[in-house]
């Protein structure tokens, strides 16, 4: 498989990446590309999730009346808004207020819920929310099976759910509109080359996984994998567990696997979170991040893309949390009859030390 990535890229397109995938997660507008060596620059508008590629669309795609659901106008109905994590993670404080946002902007009623990390409470929520009188939901999901019970309720009650940044089980267009959100198998495959590079193609890595049940931590850990192996030979995963995508978690499991493994070269940690996690592990191990150990991670927060400027880490590779005017129109598309597409996918940033700083620069990061 040729290369995913060049040095000098800004933006990830998840379409190159797509061969023979089903379905990924969230993104960035394209920017200027040098593909000669040349430094590249960043747009304030690629803030803007941009859609790289969509499918299940035939036959005008997913609409009320395929759904089973009334036609209604967004602006005379509530809209609920359940969210799966607290926003004291910026990913999902800045997802939050985009679809506040957006809302507010359309004039759309909005009430919202934030399950706090229970897949439990998250039911809880949805059903609550259908109770109250929500029309139509959009939901990002705690857990990729977990939901299917008050996902029924809203399913008996002729109440469509968009799901964003995370998948869930069940057909699309019937149990759920569709999906919006990133290629996590590319960027996984992405993050393995700008590790493997990084480490000279040699050496030790500690992979800190994301929380089970989900699809974004399965692909993420299938993809750096699968690419490492692949392309790397020299370098053996030496130890792959669960940090929760969680800061606090991250630091401790990192701490455990550099006591019993302190050889470790190179730290892959599926958001960024728990990269901030290791970075403090890695510290207080009397270790300098990014030269002793090199690390690499998903999300593209500030603080992850200012670790790059500064040498912290090797690369950010972006997931956008900007949902809001997709969403919404994805929404209004499907109560138009122009229809939706049941799986949409957008294009992702990667952060490197080439174009981090102007990232930053131009405000392209959250």
């Amino acid at each position: 498989m040729a290369s995913l990535i060049t040095r000098r890229a800004t933006t990830v397109t998840a379409a190159a990446l797509l061969a023979g995938l089903a379905l990924a997660g969230c993104a960035k507008s394209s920017k200027t590309d040098s593909g000669s060596g040349g430094t590249s620059s960043v747009n304030k508008s690629a803030a803007v999730q941009q859609v790289s590629s969509s499918s299940g669309s035939t036959g005008g795609g997913c609409t009320a009346t395929k759904y089973g659901a009334p036609k209604l106008d967004l602006k005379s109905v509530t809209v609920g808004f359940s969210q799966s994590e607290a926003t004291s993670n910026p990913f999902r404080d800045t997802e939050t207020k985009s679809i506040t946002e957006q809302a507010k902007t359309l004039g759309v009623k909005l009430i919202q819920r934030n399950a706090n990390a229970n897949v439990a409470q998250q039911n809880t929520d949805i059903e609550g929310m259908i109770a109250q009188g929500a029309k139509a939901l959009i939901v990002a999901p705690e857990n990729s099976n977990g939901l299917a019970a008050s996902f029924a309720k809203a399913k008996a009650a002729h109440i469509p759910i968009l799901t964003i940044d995370r998948t869930v089980t069940g057909t699309a267009c019937s149990d759920f509109i569709g999906f919006i959100g990133s290629n996590f198998l590319g960027q996984a495959k992405i993050a393995a080359d700008d590790l493997g590079q990084a480490m000279g193609g040699k050496g030790s890595v500690a992979v800190l996984q994301g929380t089970s049940g989900n699809n974004v931590a399965a692909d993420r850990t299938n993809g750096f994998n699968t690419q490492l192996a692949a392309k790397y030979p020299g370098i053996k995963i030496v130890a792959s567990q669960t940090a929760n995508f969680d800061q606090a978690t991250g630091q401790k499991v990192t701490e455990q696997l550099l006591q019993s493994n302190p050889n470790i070269t190179g730290i892959y940690a599926e958001n960024d979170g728990m990269a901030f996690g290791a970075i403090q592990a890695i510290k207080a191990a009397g270790k300098t991040p990014g030269k002793d150990i090199k690390i690499v991670s998903i999300d593209g927060t500030q603080q992850a893309v200012q670790d790059v400027v500064a040498g912290t880490m090797v690369a950010d590779v972006e997931t956008n949390p900007r949902f809001g005017p997709l969403a919404f129109q994805s929404l209004q598309d499907f109560y138009s009859g122009k229809g939706v597409a049941t799986t949409v996918i957008i294009t992702d940033h990667h952060f490197t030390a080439d174009n981090a700083k102007q990232a930053l620069a131009d405000g392209d990061v959250y």
